[in-house]
């Protein structure tokens, strides 16, 4: 029989009122991995088993690509059409400046009010509803590391001699506030952040009256824990809720890359995608971390998946798949509670092969 995720599981996000569950559906292989009706199995399945909260993105399939970009809400917005709509809690993601995505908005833009009333009016008809229940920013305008990167580098605030020049983290709050108001969305995330700019969207709002953010969403497994040096902290005091992304390291998490480095999958299929992932230490600590699961029989998947899941700062768990069996195994594991010997275990392994996958 397959798991059930029971509404007494349900939390609340930050401390909006949207209700949600502990387990994200994320969507960012519909229209690349998968097929539309792939993806209606998916989230017909995810529905049926108690999953609320549905998480996409304007850029979305990932990797991102011109031929492709706008596939997966257009999916997600021919399936939703036939639900009842307020029974979903539907994220979606406005695409920043600071990648090189001209086939998105013409660049994208900065984020001022013109070109998150352009993303958001795109998302809103592609998802064909009224309104966004979490509207996040995808990554950043400012300079910050991100994907990879782990060192901020201020010399990334220089373009030649002249200083880059970014939307101020109050002028994307105004805009936003006005996007609330219309009632096109009702409540704001952040995501891929760093502590400074966290804090910075917290004050902001509080200061002048803005909309405060509901949520966080950046990378979170056992060989990305880095959000524990200080994030955590926020999180608990200024009660923002944490969506946790890529529990599951790219596939790394599942060992299939240990038994055959060339194993089908995100990392294989994209090179140069992952360059999370592509760091010397993360093999040594993903074969101690499987070493580590089968000494309690269980399989590394489920560990992996199992630690994220019962976090006390996470509030959902984004978790993608390309089949509905591989959605039945990583929901199964939200029933696993991991015993205090093997997270005494997992916290060894951390303190030797620390965050190797930053």
């Amino acid at each position: 029989m397959s798991y059930y995720i029971e509404k007494q599981d349900y939390r609340n996000l930050g401390q909006s009122n949207l209700l949600i569950s502990p387990i994200t559906l994320g969507t960012m292989t519909f229209g690349e991995q998968n097929t539309e009706a792939e993806a209606f199995l998916q989230l017909d399945w995810a529905i049926s088993h108690g999953i609320n909260f549905i998480d996409t993105a304007e850029m979305y399939p990932v990797p991102p690509k011109e031929n492709t970009f706008t596939a997966t809400e257009i999916i997600i917005g021919n399936w939703l059409k036939k639900q009842k709509r307020d029974d979903i809690v539907l994220a979606t993601k406005a695409a920043g400046p600071r990648r090189s995505l001209h086939w998105i908005r013409n660049g994208p833009k900065a984020f001022d009010e013109q070109n998150f009333r352009a993303a958001l009016e795109g998302s809103l008809k592609r998802l064909q509803t009224d309104y966004i229940d979490l509207y996040q920013l995808h990554w950043p305008e400012r300079n910050v590391p991100m994907f990879g990167q782990y060192k901020f580098d201020p010399s990334g605030e220089m373009e030649g001699s002249k200083l880059k020049e970014w939307i101020s983290i109050n002028e994307q709050l105004e805009a936003l506030a006005k996007l609330v108001q219309e009632g096109k969305i009702k409540y704001i995330g952040i995501s891929n952040e760093q502590s400074w700019g966290v804090m910075e969207f917290i004050r902001i709002a509080r200061e002048k009256n803005l909309p405060l953010i509901a949520s966080v969403q950046n990378c979170y497994n056992l060989i990305n824990r880095g959000l524990e040096f200080g994030m955590t902290e926020i999180f608990y005091r200024e009660k923002i809720g944490f969506l946790a992304y890529s529990p599951l390291a790219f596939g790394h998490l599942t060992g299939k890359y240990l038994k055959n480095i060339d194993e089908k999958g995100r990392v294989t299929l994209f090179k140069g995608f992952a360059q999370r992932y592509d760091k010397p230490n993360v093999f040594p600590a993903v074969r101690a971390y499987e070493a580590l699961a089968l000494k309690h029989d269980m399989t590394l998947t489920e560990m992996a998946l199992a630690f994220v899941y019962h976090q006390w700062f996470v509030t959902s768990t984004i978790i993608g798949a390309t089949s509905v069996d591989q959605l039945k195994e990583n929901i199964e594991a939200f029933k696993r509670r991991l015993p205090q010997e093997l997270l005494d275990d997992i916290e060894r392994i951390h303190l030797t092969h620390m965050n190797p996958a930053p």
